[in-house]
């Protein structure tokens, strides 16, 4: 790394003298790496007067997210000069007014306050407002000197015994920007949404040269530090200034809450718990894990019990929406097994096997089990990151699986399935994103025995660009059609899914684009399905 390529000083020698096994068992240690020299109030930074900012201040847009009852979490972050180390502010705390109304117009503003965005959070405010109508829409904004933001729209979630008529939702995922644009986040914008998950891979850690890569810019040109890997707390920080300038997907997060969680490449591909994908110290990758889980929740929409403490972030929670749905958002990277047989495609095997291997590590897979045996919902949805269902490479004898993705920790998975048949699960929904496709799964009780039952289904959203324009039917089409029977859709291209929940049924329509690489592609439908409350399976609509 060059030098200005490196972690702060003070943070480098505390992760030599803790190592690894301090990191992730030694509360006192990892606050000491949870960036406490760099805290609110730590620094004791001085107040500047928000009438003094001369430039807009809300590049990056606004956000919500997480949805409750009676309650919702609003996002800005303060950036007058996004592309530049600390967004062009000043080293100094700043006073933020925030309004919220039942109209868009903001004559009847039904909330007001002020919120201070401090330096040491890159001036990123989470706003948590509390004591609203439940399941009601609302807009937001906020204020800072003679600025005012964009505004956003949100809503909060049912009350928790309420018989919801319905709920639709979509998932994304895979956004990498230097792949193509974001032209479906436009089309996203304009459906009609309760909320939108975000599977994973928000960011991509990769260089962005100066024309945005397969963008191919001719009207701009990218400063010279977006081309290069992110390790640092800045590098992370001025990524995400680079990805949230972007339009289609400012207009996303203004639409609707956000309710995300992460994969590896808001940190750095594939890593797996305090094992990274190369060769480097382990207190260098900590440290490096610790600034993206930073940036992570600095950048997101999400409350403060989620706040990192090191390199430890508290990711996976519950939603619910009233009786109809309960959502445990899962965090499969922090805590999963090394990947068996050195990553990839491998053919399967004791390694890949043990019933050791854990996905989710053991107190996540507690609290999801737990959290079955107590839920009243009809549907439990289970948004998470990469595929669950069994996924063959060829038919026949030889084939392989991916180490990456549930295939490679299929006790794990057996646990979850076990778990969920003996909470009385009845309408098990995966989200998933990781694989720039779109997948319909049915999830059987034997992945090798095509006759088995079906204990739910497994919706996979397409990327958001990665992969560049992908195809309809990709080259391997017809080779994973016929190795999993299970599955019921596969398609390359480009988008998002919607998925709509009742009482009786959920149906999910695959929405995508025909390209990323040229902006302004229109969207279409490639496919419907619908499973039946009670009858696990997927049926074309």
């Amino acid at each position: 790394m060059t030098p200005a390529h490196t972690h702060a000083p003070e943070l480098r020698a505390a992760a030599r003298h803790i190592g690894r096994r301090g990191f992730l068992t030694a509360t006192g240690a990892a606050a000491a790496l949870a960036f406490s020299v760099n805290l609110p109030g730590t620094a004791h930074a001085a107040e500047a007067d928000a009438r003094r900012l001369t430039e807009d201040p809300f590049t990056l847009g606004v956000a919500s997210g997480d949805p409750l009852p009676g309650s919702v979490l609003l996002w800005t972050r303060l950036a007058p000069r996004p592309y530049e180390p600390g967004g062009g502010m000043p080293r100094a705390r700043v006073q933020v007014r925030w309004e919220l109304a039942h109209d868009a117009r903001f004559t009847r503003v039904v909330r007001r306050g002020t919120a201070t965005a401090h330096p040491e959070f890159d001036h990123s405010l989470h706003v948590e407002v509390t004591g609203l109508d439940t399941g009601r829409g609302y807009h937001y904004r906020f204020r800072a000197g003679d600025w005012i933001s964009p505004a956003g729209r949100t809503r909060t979630a049912p009350a928790p015994g309420a018989r919801t008529g319905g709920l639709k939702l979509a998932a994304v995922s895979c956004q990498a920007y230097h792949d193509g644009y974001f032209t479906a986040y436009r089309h996203l914008a304009d459906e009609d949404l309760d909320a939108v998950f975000h599977l994973g891979d928000y960011l991509y850690e990769y260089a962005v040269n100066a024309t945005g890569g397969a963008r191919a810019y001719t009207d701009r040109r990218l400063p010279a530090h977006f081309n290069r890997e992110t390790v640092t707390l800045e590098d992370y920080r001025l990524r995400y200034g680079l990805y949230k300038s972007d339009p289609d997907l400012r207009a996303a997060h203004a639409a609707h809450p956000f309710v995300v969680t992460w994969d590896d490449h808001e940190t750095e591909n594939n890593y797996a718990d305090g094992t990274p994908e190369n060769d480097v110290p382990p207190e260098e990758f900590l440290l490096r894990r610790a600034a993206a889980y930073r940036a992570y929740w600095e950048n997101q929409p999400l409350r403060v019990p989620q706040r990192p403490t090191g390199p430890g972030m508290r990711l996976y929670r519950r939603l619910r929406f009233g009786r109809l749905a309960q959502f445990d958002i899962l965090d499969t990277r922090q805590y999963r097994s090394d990947q068996a047989y050195g990553d990839g495609w491998q053919t399967p095997g004791p390694e890949s096997e043990d019933p050791a291997r854990t996905m989710t590590g053991a107190a996540q897979e507690r609290w999801l089990l737990d959290g079955w045996k107590n839920s009243t919902a009809t549907w439990n949805v289970l948004p998470q990151q990469v595929t669950f269902a069994q996924r063959r490479n060829v038919p026949g004898p030889g084939f392989k699986l991916s180490m990456d993705a549930w295939d490679g920790y299929p006790a794990s998975r057996k646990r979850v399935l076990d778990g969920a048949a003996a909470a009385g699960v009845d309408n098990l929904l995966v989200l998933t994103g990781d694989v720039h496709v779109g997948y319909a799964f049915d999830l059987k009780a034997d992945f090798d025995d095509p006759e088995s039952r079906t204990v739910g289904t497994e919706i996979v959203a397409t990327s958001i660009a990665s992969g560049k324009d992908g195809a309809d039917k990709p080259a391997n089409h017809d080779d994973l059609t016929r190795a999993n029977p299970h599955l019921k859709f596969y398609n390359g291209r480009r988008g998002y899914v919607t998925v709509t929940l009742t009482g009786e049924r959920a149906r999910a329509d695959f929405r995508t684009v025909s390209a990323v690489t040229t902006p302004g592609a229109p969207v279409t439908t490639a496919a419907s399905f619908v499973t039946e409350a009670g009858d696990p399976g997927l049926r074309p609509v």
